[in-house]
């Protein structure tokens, strides 16, 4: 083995060097010796290549510099007794509250929650951010990004679209515009900006997936921005931006079923949480029309049932009695085919519409009844802004052994009435337990439904419903029911 000293190895560098300048085609790699000993070369020594003028295309910094100082980090108190609630684990795969949660116990016997985010959209510091994440809170602060701490006061909440409005005392605060979610297009690139998992505040991108999407289940009012951006525990009530820096969404749930990102999430469109927040501070609740129907989407069975050919709609499970719809002539049974000269693609949209509406404002309604076609001009009126109670009390009641097998019913008395909030012009017979493996679970009965007609006979009790299924001989028995939604149609079809 040859061994070279230091000296040799610096004479032996200096002598491939002076080769190589010598030897076309050969450029030796400048190094500290060679401009120890001035030995230099056309190539410049240890300079980086220039950066490219226009970087617009590389990076997403500029939209970010532009929005992240606006979204804000939420903390809330909530007493102890709130806590198991708040907790408790959601059996559905769609979680609205993926917000991270770090319990710490604070004086007075409030236990502190770190939530999840907001988004300032004035300078003097109204925040819009998400209702389920204010649910029971006694407390609410509010930190910035330049790490700024404020109490927040709750202008209002709305759960049935899950927008909230929050107000934190300050100045000249940076926002985010307000974009038109109604021109986001399926392949727009858009950035989630929120606080997942307590990292601190996290930027991710993605693009649009789908939007309108609707029928999950989670929200009274659903029509979302759904998005593969990454959202997290933590991102709950932060911003969905496009690439200009323009809010247009609320980042509101997953679908998961660990908590974690599977890459669906969903966000409120900027124009449902506009008109919100309109709502809101103008009146402290949000004004929605409301028509005094109740309808379900038209199914190929339900058409077939109610001798509907060639037609998209929906049908008309029940009229609210003295409502604008029946003081227009709707009635049980109708196909409601356009609003306002728009077919009418699901029940899901004709609840959208109408709560889009004005009060007061007068629509062109289009249906069949019985094949024939009509207009009918109805006058919106004001939703009313009743809660439901989930508690149902067991009274006397009966077990099914005909369409109804694996359902218990019950009497629909004053103590049910007052517990459901059901309305006093509703009749018929409760459901009070469902087997769920039963023919009426998969269709949809549950426990809390009123069966108001079987095969088009009404039920006055629970002895008229269990007779009229034990004794009909159809395969086919067609209900009408009543829930916290309205009334509609069910068919349970014989095993």
């Amino acid at each position: 083995m040859q061994i070279y000293s230091r000296s040799s190895l610096l004479t032996l560098r200096v002598v491939v060097l002076l080769v190589a300048t010598l030897v076309p085609g050969i450029q030796p790699e400048p190094t500290r010796a060679s401009a120890q000993l001035g030995v230099t070369t056309n190539e410049p020594v240890n300079e980086l290549p220039e950066r490219p003028p226009d970087r617009s295309f590389q990076t997403f910094a500029p939209t970010v510099k532009k929005v992240a100082p606006a979204v804000v980090r939420i903390v809330t108190a909530v007493t102890p007794e709130f806590l198991p609630k708040f907790a408790g684990e959601n059996e559905s795969p769609f979680s609205t509250s993926f917000s991270g949660r770090v319990p710490r116990v604070r004086p007075g016997h409030l236990i502190e929650w770190w939530l999840g985010s907001g988004v300032i959209v004035t300078e003097d510091g109204y925040i819009l951010t998400n209702s389920h994440l204010l649910d029971g809170a006694r407390e609410v602060e509010v930190t910035l990004q330049d790490r700024r701490a404020f109490k927040a006061t709750v202008i209002g909440l709305d759960p049935r679209s899950d927008i909230a409005v929050i107000k934190i005392d300050a100045q000249h605060l940076p926002t985010v515009s307000l974009g038109n979610s109604r021109d986001v297009h399926v392949g727009d690139v858009v950035l989630a900006v929120g606080n997942p998992f307590g990292v601190g505040q996290t930027v991710t991108h993605g693009i649009v997936s789908a939007t309108d999407r609707g029928g999950i289940g989670i929200e009274d009012y659903e029509s979302f921005i759904q998005t593969d951006a990454p959202i997290n525990p933590g991102n709950s009530g932060g911003a969905l931006v496009d690439l200009t820096g323009h809010l247009i969404g609320i980042n509101t749930a997953i679908l998961s079923s660990s908590g974690g990102n599977l890459g669906i999430g969903f966000a409120v469109p900027s124009h449902f949480a506009c008109r919100v927040m309109t709502d809101l501070l103008k009146y402290g609740y949000v004004v929605r029309g409301d028509l005094g129907v109740e309808a379900q989407d038209l199914t190929p069975e339900l058409a077939e049932e109610f001798k509907v050919r060639g037609a998209t709609g929906v049908l008309v499970g029940g009229v609210v009695p003295r409502g604008p719809a029946e003081q227009a002539g709707l009635a049980v049974g109708d196909v409601i085919t356009r609003f306002k000269g728009t077919d009418l693609p699901d029940a899901r949209h004709l609840k959208l519409w109408v709560a889009e509406s004005k009060p007061g404002e007068t629509v062109v309604v289009e249906v069949l009844r019985h094949g024939s076609a009509s207009a009918l001009d109805i006058t919106i009126a004001q939703e009313s802004r009743n809660d439901f109670p989930a508690r149902l009390d067991r009274s006397a009641y009966e077990k099914d052994s005909g369409a109804l097998e694996g359902v218990t019913i019950g009497e629909l008395n004053s103590q049910i009435r007052q517990e459901l909030q059901i309305p006093r012009h509703v009749q018929g017979a409760i459901v009070l337990g469902i087997n769920r493996f039963s023919a009426a679970a998969e269709a949809g009965l549950k426990a809390g439904d009123v069966i108001q007609s079987i095969n088009r006979r009404e039920i006055k009790n629970a002895a008229e419903a269990s007779q009229s299924t034990q004794e009909s001989k159809h395969k086919r028995t067609l209900l009408r029911v009543w829930s916290n939604s309205g009334s509609h149609f069910v068919i349970i079809e014989a095993g």
